[in-house]
């Protein structure tokens, strides 16, 4: 702590990303990345934009990218008024909290969920109440109804994480009818992996804000980008932060890159489907060496084994050059979160398991 510190800096608690080790040949499970490489397409036009062009400010709106989105969600009546894009799904979340979540009451979110909302609620100074999920990790939706003014909106992720568990799209149509006086922001950073879009439902409810990644499904976990799509009033109050904050958060290539990557569909969709076969083979296995897995509809498993302590198995993973995410929260230190890799590295991980579980 220091002396020139602002007052608030000494009581946040920052959010601890996954680790990133500098250790070669690792099978790297504990991030989330996706274990197939971007869209060619989109590769190609980042690559074309590293050149002169690069001492050029780029373009503010990320109007390319905008247009993009909005043409692929058409269907559903979307337009480019209604996206907005920022550096990582992450710094749109944070834009959210700051334009849309202030508003002197608590937010709720559940209490097992992405650690960046009590990180953000900190950092805006936004009061939340945590509801806890059921026993079986869902989100109890009417947990969620019946606060009229006592809330100050409301956000979680769809699928959960770390959970993996998705609320079905009915379920999610009910909390954000059940709250017209208050924003609902639904994070869909894993949505392709298993899920349906609340897209379709923007056009219906002006208090509803879905916000997905380019990291995931789209492999650009490197590049930083993500979106928002709602309303246009929401949009704009997350124009004015985002304008008052930094005017270019996307560089030149990220917008390219992104762009291509959103308007490659045919990859998009091989590479999930490819997600999400090994992901069904890997929970087969662990469910076969007695582990219990949680349904998920994620690029990632949650599943604990009742005969072996998590934080034991993850260092011994770690000491096989296998990285997993182990939590130490009281509810959830007994689980692994396992990324979905490669078929190839979900078979070392499970052979390594095999010899320490026997």
């Amino acid at each position: 702590m220091s002396k020139f510190w602002s007052p608030i800096v000494s009581r946040l608690t920052p959010y601890t990303p996954g680790e990133q080790p500098k250790i070669a040949n690792l099978v790297k499970l504990n991030t989330n990345e996706n274990p197939y490489g971007p869209s060619p397409r989109a590769v190609e036009a980042s690559a074309r934009e590293v050149g002169d062009s690069l001492r050029l400010y780029p373009n503010p709106d990320a109007e390319p990218l905008k247009l993009a989105i909005a043409r692929r969600h058409a269907a559903d009546g979307i337009t480019a008024r209604e996206v907005f894009v920022g550096n990582g799904s992450d710094e749109v979340l944070a834009h959210a909290f700051h334009a849309l979540l202030q508003h002197g009451k608590p937010i709720l979110f559940p209490d097992i969920t992405y650690s960046f909302y009590p990180t953000y609620s900190g950092l805006y100074q936004v009061e939340y109440r945590a509801v806890p999920l059921a026993d079986d990790f869902t989100l109890r939706t009417d947990d969620y109804l019946g606060h009229g003014d006592a809330i100050g909106g409301i956000i979680f992720p769809n699928p959960n994480a770390p959970t993996g568990c998705l609320l079905p799209l009915a379920e999610v149509e009910r909390i954000v009818q059940g709250n017209p006086q208050r924003v609902v922001v639904v994070d869909e950073a894993y949505i392709d992996f298993g899920g349906d879009s609340a897209i379709p439902l923007v056009q219906r409810y002006p208090n509803l804000l879905v916000v997905q990644t380019l990291s995931k499904s789209r492999s650009l976990a490197g590049m930083r980008v993500g979106f928002a799509i709602g309303h246009a009033d929401l949009i704009d109050a997350l124009e004015r932060v985002k304008n008052s904050f930094n005017s270019y958060p996307l560089d030149r290539p990220a917008i390219a890159g992104a762009t291509a990557a959103i308007e490659d569909e045919e990859y998009f969709r091989k590479t999930c489907g490819m997600v999400i076969a090994s992901r069904e083979k890997l929970v087969a296995s662990l469910e076969r060496l007695g582990f219990e897995v949680l349904p998920s509809a994620a690029n990632f498993v949650f599943a604990r084994h009742p005969q072996h302590d998590a934080a034991k198995l993850a260092a011994t993973l770690r000491g096989d050059g296998i990285i997993v995410r182990h939590f130490t929260s009281a509810r959830i230190n007994q689980f692994l979160r396992i990324t979905i890799g490669t078929d190839e590295a979900c078979g070392t991980l499970v052979d390594a398991l095999k010899r320490h579980l026997a």
